[in-house]
């Protein structure tokens, strides 16, 4: 399977909303992620192979030196082949040309060999408030 990753990649909503649905497992929605990213984002990456789109992460900031990762989402069908992987190397270096200094990510426990051991973060401290 060949697989192209793109910085700011063209997306329409419903396949991101199908492959959102399908990554955390819920009932598929019809929110307007074009809308979101523009207002939100400096900057998203895709993944796409010859069926479509196969992986997404959003990159969010705060304006000046700290930009976060949301929502990374890959496929069933191209999942342990890299993809991840690559679109969280694709969104360190935009993020990191785009001037920011730090990249943040938050993940449940069962993903953290992802984000520590194969994608390079390192751990640290944090605090969350559920709100609903």
């Amino acid at each position: 399977m060949t697989v192209t990753f793109e910085w700011r990649g063209a997306v329409r909503n419903e396949e991101i909303n199908q492959l959102h649905a399908e990554g955390f497992d819920h009932a598929y929605v019809e929110d307007d992620w074009t809308d979101m990213l523009q207002r939100l984002s400096p900057g998203w990456v895709t993944a796409r192979d010859d069926q479509g789109l196969v992986g997404f992460v959003n990159v969010i900031w705060d304006g000046q030196v700290h930009a976060f990762i949301e929502d990374t989402l890959v496929a069933h069908r191209a999942r342990r082949q890299g993809v991840g992987k690559r679109l969280l190397a694709v969104a360190t270096e935009h993020s990191r040309a785009a001037g920011c200094e730090w990249l943040h990510v938050d993940f449940d426990d069962h993903l953290r060999s992802f984000y520590i051991d194969a994608c390079g973060f390192r751990p640290t401290s944090a605090g969350l408030i559920q709100l609903r």
